[in-house]
């Protein structure tokens, strides 16, 4: 392991010094986009199900349509949306709509995890104004905000899962419960995982110091966990109203987590798995890393981060995910599979690739090139 982080350093470090400043390494970014894409697509069917590793995928092959406008990427999103006949899961017995325990059932229509799709297909709904693409999205929303409960998001993932949701759904209705009931449950997590002195999230309740601690008894936060928060952030805030009431506390988060992450990344740009134990689970990781590089990029180009401080923190993300994770056939590699923790036994190399990941990595893309058009 200490030879081959060493030449990642290697790789990295003859990387390290480059500024993307000129119209070739737009090009360059928006062809390691196309390659990564371009692999994924072809070598995975578009009819797959709704579920929120495929969805989180496709928040991400959006923002590379956004980015490239080429049709075959929003076509391939399309054909998914289709499949699906544009729900998540398919229950229609309200009564015995669920979200409290972790499951792939079609009762599980309230579970974050099956809601991740109403994202991509309220992006697309704005694509092609054809109501029946948003309206199971909109028939399971309106039912949630309008129950009482607030404990929807019991685990750090369901802030990306859903909580983008919510402004989508104000975008497209003007219904401002969905931003009032947003954010209560947003503070319900927050009571529940956020760790105030750390600046970071634990995964849930179950993950709390002292009562669970990595190999060597430090706070254990997991790297995609974080990132799904941090990340969440940063796409709740593209679509809040300037005067929502609590935009400016979802700003502070994103610009505290930003603090907390930007001590922690290893040298050769990336985030360990644990990321205060890096012995815990040593060696790189590429989901959460694109999505802190993503969140560092978002806060940048939106004037929430300042690029000297935290420009040269996104670029060597960015290295790592292109020079490191991306391999020469366009996959991509050292994603840590489905889970919920850092596993010290568990082996990743770059063969190690999942849907989530390759959809962190168009979102860091996107921002890459949108940092790119903007004047130096």
């Amino acid at each position: 392991m200490a030879g081959f982080i060493c030449t990642i350093s290697m790789v990295l470090g003859a990387c390290s010094n480059i500024t993307p400043k000129h119209e070739s390494s737009r090009n360059e970014v928006i062809a390691a986009i196309d390659k990564v894409n371009t692999y994924w697509q072809t070598h995975t069917p578009a009819e797959q199900y709704a579920f929120w590793d495929v969805a989180a995928y496709h928040t991400g092959n959006i923002e590379a349509y956004r980015v490239t406008g080429h049709e075959r990427y929003r076509r391939y999103s399309e054909t998914w949306a289709e499949h699906n006949l544009w729900m998540g899961a398919k229950s229609n017995d309200k009564a015995n709509w669920k979200y409290k325990t972790f499951g792939e059932s079609d009762e599980h229509v309230l579970f974050g995890d099956w809601q991740t799709c109403f994202q991509v297909y309220a992006d697309l709904y704005h694509l092609n104004k054809d109501d029946r693409n948003i309206a199971r999205a909109l028939e399971v929303m309106d039912y949630q905000i309008n129950t009482p409960n607030n404990d929807y998001w019991w685990w750090v993932d369901g802030l990306y899962m859903a909580m983008p949701v919510m402004p989508k759904m104000y975008k497209i209705t003007g219904n401002r419960q969905y931003l009032e009931k947003m954010y209560e449950y947003y503070s319900y997590t927050n009571s529940i995982m956020y760790d105030a002195e750390a600046q970071l999230y634990y995964r849930d309740a179950n993950f709390i110091y002292p009562e669970h601690k990595s190999i060597n008894g430090k706070k254990d936060f997991w790297s995609r966990g974080d990132g799904w928060a941090f990340a969440a952030l940063a796409r709740v805030l593209t679509d809040l109203p300037q005067d929502a009431p609590h935009r400016p506390e979802y700003a502070e988060r994103l610009q505290a987590m930003a603090a907390a992450l930007l001590p922690i990344q290893q040298p050769e740009g990336y985030w360990t798995r644990s990321l205060l134990d890096p012995a815990h689970t040593p060696g790189p990781e590429t989901s959460g890393t694109a999505f802190f590089t993503f969140g560092l990029l978002w806060g940048i180009n939106n004037g929430l981060l300042p690029r000297d401080r935290y420009l040269p923190a996104a670029q060597r993300g960015w290295n790592y995910l292109t020079k490191v994770a991306m391999q020469p056939d366009g996959k991509l590699g050292y994603v840590q599979p489905m889970g919920k923790q850092a596993l010290p036994d568990q082996v990743l190399d770059q063969n190690s690739t999942a849907n989530f990941g390759v959809g962190a990595f168009l979102l860091a893309g996107a921002e890459m090139v949108r940092l790119l058009d903007q004047p130096q």
